[in-house]
């Protein structure tokens, strides 16, 4: 399989069939997604939460995002891999924006990078496909913004919000980027920027009539079953199947039973003699 491109992922606006995203945060876990293939893999700064045990995504830096796109880069050979950028590595200025968005494309071998915001990122945004770096960007619940928002509430309910959510994805297009995630909207908002943007929309609770979904590698399979959001849907039970695996890894260790021979290696008989 080839390397999945930009210019791929525009074609998926107009297949008329809906594309599966995923994130992944490692090397094992870009294997994984990777071989499945999955167009696009973002390493969401959901990191913060999932990989580092943060209380929201505001916490993680730079530095500890690089590690895992570098991971993911080195275990996805096919994917478009991208890489969110953290909280305050853009919002300030455009110079940082445009510096941070090149560490990941030229250190850690990202393809392409997403933002949060509307109006107020425009700027950073067109600045950044200027320079020859993808992006994709994010509206509706904005996690960055949680604080703003009075939590992580369903956006775009009234007329008002809903008109703005639309402006935005339009002003997100013209400013160059080549797809967009609406995260936390009304499915009929979802339905009507989709049908007015040329790009392709990935939805997270958004409901079905996004071009593409995106969802946490780690909420499909059930790795944590105190957390389950509105927006997922768990395809496994992993976190009882670890359970029972490492239980079961426990009881046989106990009983003698694990390592086993085909476990072990012996030494050969004349060495032994030499050493008893």
């Amino acid at each position: 399989m080839n390397k999945i491109t930009i210019q791929k992922i525009l074609e998926l606006k107009n297949s008329n069939k809906p594309f599966a995203t995923l994130t992944a945060y490692d090397y094992t876990s870009a294997k994984i997604v990777d071989s499945t293939g999955i167009p696009i893999i973002l390493v969401g700064d959901s990191a913060a939460m999932v990989m580092l045990g943060y209380e929201n995504t505001l916490p993680i830096t730079m530095d500890e995002m690089a590690i895992f796109v570098k991971a993911v880069s080195r275990g996805a050979n096919n994917a478009l891999i991208v890489a969110d950028m953290p909280f305050m590595s853009y919002q300030t200025s455009v110079e940082n924006a445009l510096t941070n968005a090149g560490f990941f494309i030229k250190e850690c071998n990202a393809n392409a990078v997403k933002l949060e915001g509307g109006d107020n990122v425009i700027p950073q945004i067109s600045a950044i496909v200027q320079a020859g770096i993808p992006v994709m960007g994010h509206l509706g619940l904005t996690p960055q913004s949680v604080h703003q928002m009075s939590g992580y509430k369903i956006q775009g309910k009234d007329e008002n919000s809903a008109k703005e959510i639309i402006k935005n994805a339009i002003a997100i297009q013209n400013a160059g980027a080549f797809s967009i995630v609406l995260e936390g909207i009304p499915t009929e908002l979802a339905k009507i920027i989709t049908g007015k943007l040329v790009i392709p929309t990935i939805g997270i609770g958004a409901g079905q009539f996004c071009d593409g979904q995106i969802q946490v590698y780690h909420d499909i399979l059930g790795l944590d079953n105190t957390f389950n959001p509105k927006h997922a849907k768990q395809f496994a039970k992993m976190q009882d199947n670890s359970i029972e695996a490492i239980k079961t890894y426990i009881k046989e260790v106990n009983s003698k039973k694990f390592p086993s021979e085909k476990n072990s290696t012996k030494l050969n008989p004349n060495v032994l003699k030499t050493i008893s």
